[in-house]
């Protein structure tokens, strides 16, 4: 299931960068005392009680329509909203309650999202009080908090919890791949997903997904159940959403957490981009089985080595993915798009592989023959066997004589050998050194 989202809201010099800072443990957002400091979204992961949630700083917003600066700041706060599954609405009670606070707040009541409205700067119990007079503001019970001290702000977490956990646990078909079209904008994801559907309909109906603009898609093709999952970004509102790059970042992270399987789509014009590294990152460190799409692929001036040559492009930019395929698509003519689900299947069903340990022990000691194990001061990694912990991705635990003596190349050097062995086309896989009791042996 993926991870709600948390945005913190309120006109500016609030405090909403030093409670962000406060929530995930890090000063990865600007703290100054002045107005305004905080231009831009950032994102991070914060934790409570054990439910994982990402967060999300906004800019201050203010009343003033006519200042560009301004206008730029509330759309970027609007995606966080519109994006949000609870919103922290913060407010300073040491100033009391302004007109900028009601002006937030009617913004608020439009997007009919849930709220947890937080009073900030109230540093002493003795100061509480002066949380009442934001009753009048329509969002319950005003949290006290003091965001530089910590005081208050596990009962605004608990507040938000409560709102974020689902009443029902999603359910879930396992013969049903789920797959998620990750990319930059404009790169022709909502494309390629009609271009299935129109294709390859044969049981279709619209679902709405967790995020506000995902559609979640049910699809069946050649006796196998699929979900589309199209993370194409903001409908609304016209160019100025679309043209927030940074945006698609988060929906990217959020359609990962829920899929089985990614395609990374890139544009096969313009090339590779920070950021398709940067999703496909995500994907990679969720252990999702992944793909690459180069779609537009019909617009590109090529020769009999153009595809071989945009590939090993992909390679270089990508070395630690060598596993996944490579895919030259058009969603305008259709080239080669049902070869996605083919691609799909396969790689999926590698992603819930299970080796036989007989068989991973033979590799294993095989491996050992052929390249021996790092040593350290004298003392050499001695691989004992191997079993495997789990699927997607498929992981693997290796008991040795002394876990710190592995190195990761060696352990990569592993990893291509059960890759040699067992295929595992398009699915990261993980090893996982432990060390076994003494034996005298060692």
């Amino acid at each position: 299931m993926a991870a709600p989202v948390v945005a913190i809201v309120g006109r500016a010099n609030v405090g909403k960068s030093t409670l962000f800072n406060r929530i995930i443990g890090e000063r990865l957002s600007i703290v100054e005392d002045v107005p305004g400091v905080t231009r831009d979204r950032l994102y991070a992961t914060g934790d409570w009680n054990g439910v994982t949630f990402h967060l999300i700083d906004t800019g201050g917003i203010e009343m003033d329509e006519s200042d560009e600066m301004e206008n730029l700041i509330r759309v970027q706060a609007q995606l966080a909203i519109d994006e949000a599954d609870v919103i922290i609405f913060l407010v300073d009670g040491k100033a009391g309650l302004t007109v900028q606070d009601e002006y937030v707040a009617e913004f608020l009541r439009r997007s009919k999202k849930p709220v947890v409205l937080g009073v900030n700067k109230l540093d002493h119990f003795s100061h509480h009080a002066q949380s009442y007079e934001f009753y009048s503001l329509g969002f319950g019970d005003p949290i006290p908090v003091s965001a530089e001290h910590g005081t208050g702000t596990g009962d605004l977490l608990d507040a938000v919890v409560d709102l974020v956990l689902p009443s029902e646990p999603e359910e879930t078909d396992e013969d049903t791949i789920r797959i998620a079209f990750i990319g930059r904008p404009n790169v022709g994801k909502s494309s390629l997903v009609n271009r299935l559907l129109g294709e390859n309909r044969v049981m279709v109906s619209d679902v709405a997904g967790t995020t506000r603009d995902a559609i979640d898609t049910p699809l069946e093709f050649e006796g196998q159940k699929y979900v589309l999952v199209d993370t194409a970004g903001v409908r609304r509102r016209g160019k100025v959403y679309e043209n927030i790059e940074r945006y698609s970042v988060l929906r990217a992270m959020r359609a990962i957490e829920r899929a089985d399987v990614c395609f990374v789509v890139i544009d096969g014009k313009r090339g590779i981009a920070e950021q398709d590294k940067k999703v496909a990152g995500y994907a990679l460190d969720a252990g999702c089985a992944t793909a690459f799409l180069v779609n537009k692929w019909d617009i590109v001036d090529k020769d009999d080595k153009t595809a071989h040559r945009f590939e090993q492009e992909i390679r270089s930019h990508f070395p630690f993915m060598r596993w996944a395929p490579v895919l030259f698509v058009s969603a305008l003519t259709g080239q080669r798009v049902t070869r996605i689900l083919h691609i799909a299947k396969e790689i999926a069903e590698n992603h819930v592989m299970r080796v036989q340990t007989s068989a991973l022990n033979r590799v294993l000691a095989d491996a050992q023959i052929s390249v021996a194990p790092p040593s350290t001061k004298g003392r050499r990694l001695k691989l004992y066997y191997g079993t495997q912990a789990s699927v997607k991705p498929p992981t693997f635990i290796i008991f040795v004589n002394d876990q710190e003596l592995s190195h990761f190349s060696y352990e990569r050097y592993l990893e291509n050998q059960l890759r040699e062995a067992f295929g595992f086309v398009g699915t990261p896989i993980r090893i996982r050194m432990r060390t076994r009791s003494q034996t005298s042996e060692d």
